[in-house]
């Protein structure tokens, strides 16, 4: 049975990030829990909406994930990178936003980042007693959301297609069931340590 007993709270970033080029989703999940807050408050500072800094979030951490090979250890430190990254995705998005003011626009970038790739299609996460044990105390509507986003990469629109759902109940539901994961999976890492 696979095992995450190699992550632990104190699991430096630079092994994190090896663990993460090697398709290793749990060390995403201590990633961000470690750094989402630092995250959101240079997007949320740079674009002045709550919304908007979320998604912004969400993109960074989906470029962490696919681009893991871009960071150089050499050039500099793991959080600094971090956040060049971050506040490009921002920037990139207040941009779009003064050319595109048209909401239903900017759904379009979220949903196409979001949509891209199942982040969660490895036997080693979808075996998890874990993940499912965790799933098991989200709210069913939220679990529901969390699953088809990570496990079938599906977007917001087709959250709400599917689910004959209005496109900002997704979104809430969606981030509320991500913070919520975010803290049991921090918990259960920082028990795992404690084992």
């Amino acid at each position: 049975m696979p095992s995450d007993s190699h992550l632990h709270p104190d699991t430096p970033d630079g092994e994190l990030m090896q663990y993460i080029r090697q398709g290793d989703q749990s060390a995403l999940m201590v990633f961000y829990a470690r750094h989402s807050s630092a995250v959101y408050g240079l997007a949320l500072r740079v674009l002045h909406d709550a919304g908007l800094a979320e998604e912004v979030t969400q993109d960074t951490f989906l470029k962490v994930w696919n681009q893991a090979d871009r960071w150089d250890s050499a050039k500099g430190k793991l959080t600094s990178w971090l956040l060049t990254v971050t506040r490009h995705t921002a920037i990139d998005r207040y941009r779009k936003l003064q050319r595109r003011p048209a909401v239903s626009d900017l759904w379009e970038e979220a949903e196409s980042t979001l949509g891209q790739m199942a982040l969660v299609d490895t036997p080693q996460w979808t075996d998890s007693q874990l993940l499912a044990r965790l799933f098991a105390q989200l709210p069913p509507e939220q679990a529901h959301l969390v699953q088809l986003a990570f496990y079938q990469g599906m977007s917001h629109s087709e959250l709400a297609e599917s689910l004959h759902l209005p496109l900002g109940t997704v979104k809430t539901r969606l981030r509320l069931g991500l913070q919520k994961l975010k803290v049991l999976w921090q918990e259960a890492v920082d028990e795992m340590g404690e084992g």
